[in-house]
């Protein structure tokens, strides 16, 4: 066993996914199995050589039935269904995106939290870029996820969390396409539980992000999960990414370009960073989309589907 999992503590269980993430899969595995603790790699139809690489790990692969639409909240949940299932006593699930590496320190930080704090149902710590300047749109990613520590709203895809709350709300919101785990944030703090971000090394992403188109859509994505996140959550009093969905459609307005430089300037003031004043300011524009993308599946009553952008 392990180290890093002593036999006293509590029983945690590995929940990855994936979908043609090729090497970067590759290092999640790597980082997961040395734990050597019940994992489960759920895939989404890879045409690589994901689901080779995760048996050579000793790794149990769920290949997602095609029959159904994919998506991450979906993948998620039923690689927990089967954790569990096989791994009862399992008490913690660490779920992980299958290009994300995991500390080596991180579950032992994580549980050592959990088991001190009953009210937490999750707990997430920092996840860094792991080629931020390889590209302007892996920094950006980068300083997307430098964000607070403390007891906060919500939680990544990268997340160690405590069975009983995950069950307690019936786990991700399998008909989302994206933004699933804020919005399981919301139920879970509104049964009572609560939310931490730690100051502690959690994993490293590779976003691998080279292409303006690739940024675009991802942002296109983002605005989509606002929208729905909003059409769930928004009203009074969690009024859940309002602020988001307003924000996004004013600024995108061809007559607030020219105020643009304002909204430059306030961003720019918060995190000193040229590069990334630009790109949030433009960012309003396929968020809005994003947002459009959404309303237009309301009024025609058609299902989204997933948006990828790698």
């Amino acid at each position: 066993m392990s180290a890093d999992l002593k036999p006293d503590r509590p029983t945690i269980g590995f929940v990855m996914i994936g979908r043609n993430e090729g090497q970067r899969l590759a290092a999640c595995l790597k980082s997961v199995s040395a734990l050597q603790a019940p994992a489960i790699y759920v895939d989404s139809n890879s045409t690589d050589n994901s689901v080779a690489l995760a048996l050579a790990y000793g790794v149990q692969v769920l290949p997602l039935d095609l029959t159904k639409p994919f998506s991450a909240a979906r993948a998620r949940n039923e690689g927990a269904q089967k954790l569990i299932a096989k791994h009862p006593e399992v008490e913690f699930i660490q779920f992980l995106d299958g290009d994300c590496e995991l500390d080596p320190g991180w579950i032992s930080a994580a549980i050592e939290f959990l088991v001190q704090n009953e009210k937490a149902a999750v707990v997430c710590g920092r996840r860094r870029e792991r080629f931020p300047k390889a590209s302007t749109y892996n920094l950006l990613c980068d300083m997307e996820w430098d964000t607070p520590t403390g007891k906060t709203l919500f939680f990544g895809g990268d997340a160690l969390i405590r069975r009983a709350a995950f069950a307690e709300v019936g786990g991700y919101n399998s008909q989302l396409i994206a933004g699933e785990e804020p919005e399981m944030s919301v139920r879970l703090r509104q049964n009572g539980w609560e939310i931490w971000r730690i100051d502690h090394p959690m994993t490293l992403h590779n976003a691998d992000m080279t292409r303006f188109k690739q940024w675009w859509m991802r942002n296109v994505r983002a605005g989509h999960a606002y929208a729905e996140g909003f059409h769930m959550h928004g009203a009074f009093p969690e009024r859940f990414c309002r602020q988001n969905v307003l924000s996004n459609y004013v600024w995108a307005l061809p007559v607030m370009w020219p105020l643009w430089p304002i909204l430059w300037f306030r961003i720019f003031r918060a995190r000193s960073n040229t590069s990334y004043a630009t790109f949030v300011t433009l960012s309003k524009i396929p968020q809005a989309f994003g947002q459009l993308k959404f309303q237009w599946t309301q009024w025609t009553g058609r299902r989204s589907t997933i948006i990828e952008y790698k």
